[in-house]
């Protein structure tokens, strides 16, 4: 199935044991206590971290797959956004692309010329995402996208998110705290409980 997202007993360096199958278009949130391991789930599907099981998209194995091809197909925000470019525009292969996303998430098309060093931490989270939607991902991995962010700015990345799973059939695991955002987005919800993942009702 297109943009299907699939962990086989997957299990991070710490942390439970998780195995599920994400349709394309489906939201999953993960939710649980701080040091449950949330995490480094993400960053063991995205794989950036040792972990055990296996992890597969459009059955495709995680292992099998060059991480650059990988990491262009399942996309990974982390809770912290990173630089590496005095300049936004330098992070992005064609800044003009970037534009519509940047305007939902009201950004000037000015940021582009933005040194990071004037930036609010809310404004480097936002352009992060836009970063990463620029690569065009067919999987997210959204580590809390919108902690740093005000309910207004909160709900415009929920619909940007909620738009782009529906025109790309993404596959999305999305880390949050925030229940409330969960009874908004979700499809499905699993929680992290010590070495247990369980799913809940919604």
């Amino acid at each position: 199935m297109l943009n299907s997202l699939k962990t086989i007993n997957l299990q991070a360096c710490v942390g439970p044991v998780f195995s599920t199958y994400i349709s394309p278009g489906e939201i999953v949130f993960i939710t649980g206590s701080s040091g449950c391991g949330k995490s480094l789930l993400l960053r063991a599907i995205a794989d950036l971290d040792e972990h055990k099981g296996e992890v597969r998209f459009n059955n495709q194995l995680a292992k099998d797959t060059h991480p650059t091809i990988w990491r262009k197909q399942v996309g990974y925000l982390p809770p912290t956004s990173f630089w590496w470019n005095d300049v936004v525009a330098g992070h992005f292969a064609k800044p003009e692309d970037s534009l519509p996303h940047m305007a939902a998430l009201d950004l000037p098309k000015e940021a582009m010329d933005w040194y990071l060093y004037r930036m609010s931490t809310g404004e480097k989270q936002r352009m992060s995402i836009v970063r990463m939607l620029s690569n065009q991902p067919k999987a997210l991995l959204l580590d809390e996208p919108t902690a740093n962010l005000d309910p207004k700015t909160t709900q415009s990345v929920e619909s940007m998110i909620i738009n782009y799973t529906k025109k790309h059939s993404s596959s999305v695991i999305w880390v949050s705290h925030d229940l409330d955002q969960v009874k908004r987005v979700a499809h499905r919800h699993f929680v992290i409980d010590g070495k247990q993942i369980t799913e809940q009702p919604l």
